[in-house]
């Protein structure tokens, strides 16, 4: 029999997550009851500033989720928090092609520079569709498809990815509620349906450059990214300041 997915009393440290995680088996979040539990933690100095990474093992896809702590985040309330989507191209290649390696370091600078902050690196490449097929969608956009036209040309929905892992992720870590860093109100909504407060919203826009401005558009005029492009009608939630390099966190 599962139990439910709790946060004992008692867990002082990050390590001690490794211990009490050892013989976890819950009933899980989201359609799939994906269950995570804490394999590992270390820590990480980058360039960025010092963090502890946290390896989490999960019964869905195989996949080992990462993250990456600065400060002490226990049962922390408002805790700025980045959920970022694996992306070999952009992290680790440097593709312009795509705002990915930028959103990520600048979300792991403004993180590393505060007194607390929390960055979850998920397995989901290609919005969920995987390495090949993103290379896949990337010769259908070299023909002149969007990037959500491409994912549907392949079978796939725009956005495939799933959210109830970082959930998990959240309550494992027993974080009490988030101020996200996002654009994307799917993250928003998805969190919010497995039960993670979510006391806020820092914007998170990239500024574009030529080989990425389309893709962008895309997201925000066919995904409902808050992104903001020729004047597009803002939603009231979006009349915050956009906060791009040297944003100042309340």
């Amino acid at each position: 029999m599962k139990t439910p997915c709790t946060a004992p009393p008692g867990v002082a440290t990050l390590e001690d997550l490794v211990e009490r995680d050892k013989n976890h088996d819950c009933g899980g979040f989201g359609l799939h009851g994906v269950c995570v539990k804490v394999e590992a933690v270390a820590d990480l100095p980058t360039r960025f500033g010092n963090f502890k990474l946290v390896a989490f093992w999960n019964n869905r896809d195989g996949k080992d989720h990462l993250a990456m702590v600065h400060g002490d985040i226990t049962g922390s309330e408002d805790l700025p928090t980045r959920l970022h989507s694996e992306c070999l191209t952009g992290d680790v290649m440097g593709s312009l092609r795509c705002d990915c390696r930028d959103q990520l370091e600048t979300a792991l600078r403004k993180l590393g520079s505060l007194e607390r902050g929390l960055l979850l690196y998920l397995r989901q490449e290609g919005r969920g569709i995987g390495l090949i097929n993103k290379i896949r969608a990337y010769a259908l956009q070299d023909r002149g498809l969007d990037t959500v036209e491409a994912n549907l040309a392949l079978g796939f929905r725009d956005d495939e990815r799933d959210y109830s892992i970082a959930a998990h992720m959240l309550t494992s870590l027993n974080i009490g509620s988030i101020r996200l860093m996002t654009n994307n109100p799917d993250k928003i909504r998805q969190l919010e349906q497995h039960g993670i407060k979510i006391s806020g919203r820092i914007p998170h826009v990239m500024p574009p450059n030529e080989y990425n401005r389309f893709y962008l558009e895309t997201k925000a005029v066919r995904s409902g990214h808050m992104i903001d492009f020729h004047g597009k009608r803002r939603l009231e939630e979006q009349n915050e300041p956009t906060i791009v390099e040297g944003m100042v966190l309340g």
